[in-house]
């Protein structure tokens, strides 16, 4: 491609660029942190005393010496010794850290041999609550997290690394607002139903360890959470999804990018997804012109239904930059997801069209750009994106259709799609998985004894399996590329309702009446008249009381 088409694709990029927005709640939902600027520092004491002394405009310091000092140094230990003289220093043996910018909570041992107790050491060194602020000096982080707390600042022995966190913390003093990234909704949370566990994919992937799983439910903590996305790229239901933007929001600015570039260039696009942070500084205006990038908190925010749905409206390529600065278990997710995506084009017989790219390739990308160059056009799809689960499919579709068109299945381990199958012989229809299933994939048949499946709803979370009383459900992972098949609710069982052989009313299966004389027939409560289990319970009632009308010395039996 000349020099004067890559100038004039550069100006198209940067008019769609211009005229495009991310539609946002304008007022987003915020957390708040308060701070009066206590610091701890901790690490040897030599280096904490030299950092203390330079914290003078701060509020109250504290030392918690954890460490050998760094030299035995004249002339270092007695500037150590003239430094933060009214600085008092702690020995004790750490115990843990928890919390956040104006909240931390530092937990020491009593340094008793014979008082095992843990103490709160912000409680006796500055006589408050918590911390605000710590600097660690470690040579390892006390906190051990890929994502560190806000306010929690490890420069490990790294005088720049240090300069810069003193010039930093007096700026966080006050009151600070960060966006509330993410938000969840339980009610179609796959984690547990009726105290069974279910679901547990966002749990594995957040490197700020802010998800828990409090009293069965799900709980994102707001004040550690860096707005990584990866509990949104993870959860297969949608129930915790991005907040800034929506994912409905980031859908329809990729929409809107790939389909004005396209019209405007009569070019395929490449969609480049970078993080706001490290990623936007390796971005220039030299990148191609049929480079379109595309700003996020973290490349995790967009997921495969942003890929697969930005090659379906036209896009050629789909390109992720990954960052030295990306948290290894965010790399890890990517990876995961970046195979299974390509794995899919490939069933379908797409190109890999979607590329995992660093450092070092974003400078030059012609080699990826001319590969890209000899792919067959996608005609754009037109379909609307509504769930998470709905957009990947109708995007899936879309590129099967433009492609071979299998009906095959992808069958791969750990993946949330998939169907359930159930042994027909063991199943009493006693409808257990009905009441645990989140999504509705599994349903009754209404007024006839019936156990219906819909394979698109399926999120593989167990929880049915778990239910059965009987062992009944076995589950496949797979991703299956007929849509007709996928979408259809198929009939698992169904059987005639057992009516009542006393008043007729149907109230069980008979399946259900069998197994129930199976397994309580011979209960002493039963034995006299195991007919009583083939009545409603309003007659078995009945049955009864007549009993004891005609017998009252039963009743004292």
């Amino acid at each position: 491609m000349n020099n004067d088409t890559q100038v004039e694709l550069q100006g198209v990029r940067q008019q769609v660029l211009a005229n495009t927005q991310v539609l946002q709640n304008l007022i987003p939902p915020t957390v708040s942190y308060t701070t009066e600027g206590n610091v701890l520092v901790i690490g040897p004491e030599d280096l904490a005393r030299l950092a203390a002394a330079r914290l003078a405009n701060m509020g109250k310091v504290a030392i918690l010496a954890n460490e050998a000092i760094t030299s035995q140094d004249e002339d270092h230990l007695e500037k150590v010794m003239t430094s933060a003289e009214d600085v008092e220093s702690f020995y004790n043996k750490l115990v843990e850290i928890k919390g956040f910018l104006g909240q931390f909570q530092v937990k020491v041992d009593s340094g008793s041999e014979t008082d095992t107790a843990v103490i709160d050491l912000s409680l006796v060194a500055i006589r408050k609550a918590h911390f605000d602020l710590i600097l660690d000096l470690s040579q390892s982080p006390c906190v051990n997290l890929e994502m560190l707390p806000p306010g929690y600042f490890y420069v490990g022995q790294d005088t720049a690394k240090l300069d810069d966190a003193i010039n930093q913390l007096p700026d966080l003093i006050g009151q600070f607002d960060k966006p509330r990234y993410v938000k969840v909704n339980s009610e179609l949370c796959a984690h547990t139903r009726n105290g069974i566990d279910g679901c547990n994919r966002c749990l594995n992937f957040c490197p700020a360890d802010a998800i828990q799983s409090i009293d069965k439910m799900i709980e994102i903590d707001p004040y550690l959470c860096h707005g990584a996305g990866s509990c949104t790229n993870a959860c297969p239901t949608g129930a915790i999804s991005y907040d800034l933007p929506t994912p409905q929001a980031l859908h329809s600015y990729l929409h809107k990018l790939v389909t004005r570039y396209s019209e405007k260039a009569q070019v395929a696009p490449v969609i480049l997804f970078h993080d706001e942070a490290n990623g936007a500084a390796l971005i220039t205006n030299e990148l191609p012109g049929s480079v379109i990038p595309v700003a996020l908190e973290e490349i995790t925010v967009a997921s495969m239904d942003h890929w697969m749905s930005s090659l379906a409206w036209g896009a050629c390529q789909v390109l992720v930059l990954n960052t030295a600065a990306t948290a290894p278990t965010l790399t890890q997710m990517l990876e995961g997801d970046l195979k299974l995506a390509n794995d899919i084009l490939d069933e379908m017989g797409q190109p890999q069209r979607i590329s995992l790219i660093d450092e070092s390739t974003i400078g030059d990308l012609s080699a990826l750009l001319e590969a890209s160059s000899s792919w067959p056009v996608i005609v754009p799809g037109e379909f609307a994106a509504t769930t998470k689960r709905s957009t990947l499919y109708a995007a899936i579709d879309h590129l099967n259709e433009q492609a071979a068109s299998v009906e095959s299945c992808l069958s791969q381990s750990n993946l949330p799609y998939g169907k359930v199958s159930v042994n027909k012989d063991s199943c009493t229809l006693c409808l257990s998985c009905v009441s645990t299933c989140p999504t509705q994939a599994l349903t009754d048949g209404g007024d006839k004894p019936a156990l219906n499946f819909v394979e698109q709803d399926c999120v593989q979370c167990g929880l049915c399996e778990k239910a059965c009383p009987e062992n009944a459900i076995s589950l496949t992972s797979q991703m299956n590329f007929d849509k007709a098949e996928r979408q259809a609710c198929k009939t698992l069982k169904e059987e005639e309702p057992f009516e009542c052989i006393r008043c007729g009313t149907p109230f069980a299966t008979k399946s259900m009446v069998q197994r129930m004389q199976d397994v309580i027939g011979g209960h002493s409560a039963f034995s006299a008249n195991t007919e009583r289990l083939k009545m409603c319970s309003d007659c078995r009632v009945k049955d009864m009381f007549e009993d004891i009308l005609q017998d009252p010395e039963k009743q004292l039996r």
